[in-house]
């Protein structure tokens, strides 16, 4: 069964040791291929010893510092700062950080399901003896993986499918949003859309930094090689000196599992062209299931951008309407003035020579003035549409 351990931080480091634990004390739990299962309460410096890391790479997961994705390969390590998943992966044991959080309980869990014992495997295949060469040959499958990689696939599993997630739950919210202001142009649906599109850059822009990462890392077959720990460890496991003590006495557990390193990693070793095919299989899978959330994304987008295209070819053709009834009320306007000052003129009672015997020709004047303001009206109008400013 796994074995399961706090180990807090040592108290001989006196006043200053406290100090460090209050300034970069960080809860992490460890998990390594025997299923021993320890939960650290340590500071920086114990973490940085341990692993071998500098002080700039776990400056890379420290949840207090917004550092982008990404996938980086040490000589004893490989720092993983993929969203909330934060974790260092050696040859032989797993450090995920803040293993209490709601999105890293999940990964714990599957880490634990992944990475069991060798004897809780063989305790499950004496009860299930039906399925005994079925089992036999994903053991043996899952033992030729080295243990990193199984470490890095639960990572990546992990936040794939957590992305993936977001991404379905932002569609369900975006598309009806979207209908709804297609059908009825209100500032509440403008505003909620705008938040909707908010969110989708920004989930969008972290989809993206997690594809270019593994994009990144398939293109360049050194940065691949350099996740091979395993490869490394067995190539430098026939070394004796002072570097090979120090690293045993750094993690005591690693000096028993060499050998059982370098069996994993034994055609990772032959290898020379091949050497990155594994780790290069296992990227590709979980990069063409991160393209399709970045698709998705994509489709999402200019599902939203052809909506903006309708609402502003709507809001143009409102405009247009308001500028043809502007136009009538102007035109209107003008003739009724024309009209007006016809009539204001032979209206005034002021004695002409010329008006007496003919009062038939105010009435005269005044009816052939109106008829002369529609037909101008009439001209306007029709220009108008000649030229195209107002619709038929």
């Amino acid at each position: 069964m796994m074995g399961r351990e706090v180990v807090p931080v040592d108290p001989g480091t006196g006043t200053g040791g406290l100090k460090k634990k209050g300034v970069g004390s960080r809860s992490w739990i460890l998990m390594d291929a025997s299923g021993i299962e320890s939960v650290l309460d340590v500071d920086k410096y114990e973490i940085m010893h341990r692993v071998q890391i500098h002080a700039r790479d776990l400056r890379i997961i420290d949840p207090l510092l917004s550092y982008p994705s990404a996938i980086l390969g040490r000589e004893r390590a490989i720092v993983l700062n993929l969203e909330h998943i934060k974790a260092i992966i050696t040859s032989e044991e797993v450090l995920l950080r803040d293993p209490s959080d709601e999105n890293v309980t999940p990964v714990v869990e599957e880490l634990r399901r992944r990475l069991k014992p060798m004897n809780a495997n063989r305790e499950d295949q004496r009860e299930e003896k039906d399925s005994n060469v079925q089992q036999d040959i994903e053991a043996t499958e899952e033992d030729e993986s080295p243990f990193e990689f199984r470490a890095l696939e639960v990572a990546l599993e992990a936040i794939c499918s957590y992305l993936a997630a977001r991404t379905l739950e932002l569609e369900t919210a975006v598309y009806p949003a979207l209908d709804m202001l297609t059908s009825k142009i209100s500032s509440r649906n403008l505003d909620r859309v705008r938040k909707l599109k908010s969110q989708m850059t920004r989930l969008t822009a972290r989809v993206q930094k997690v594809r270019d990462e593994l994009e990144q890392l398939l293109d360049d077959d050194d940065d691949m090689a350099d996740l091979y720990l395993s490869r490394k460890l067995a190539g430098a496991s026939p070394v004796s000196g002072s570097g090979a003590a120090s690293w045993f006495l750094v993690s005591p557990t690693i000096g028993s599992k060499i050998s059982r390193a370098s069996r994993a990693s034994v055609a990772t070793v032959r290898g020379d062209e091949n050497d990155v095919e594994e780790l290069e299989m296992l990227l590709e899978a979980y990069f063409m299931q991160i393209d399709g959330t970045f698709n998705k994304l994509t489709t999402l987008r200019e599902y939203i951008d052809n909506t903006e295209d309708y609402i502003n070819i709507q809001l143009d053709n409102h405009r247009n309407q308001l500028i043809q009834l502007e136009l009538f009320l102007s035109s209107g306007t003008v003739c009724l003035s024309i009209y007006s000052l016809i009539a204001g003129i032979f209206g005034m009672n002021i004695p002409y020579s010329w008006n007496k015997g003919h009062g038939y020709m105010f009435k005269w004047v005044v009816a052939v003035s109106g008829i002369i303001c529609s037909v101008l009206f009439i001209l306007i109008i029709s220009y108008a549409r000649f030229k195209g400013l107002v619709g038929s």
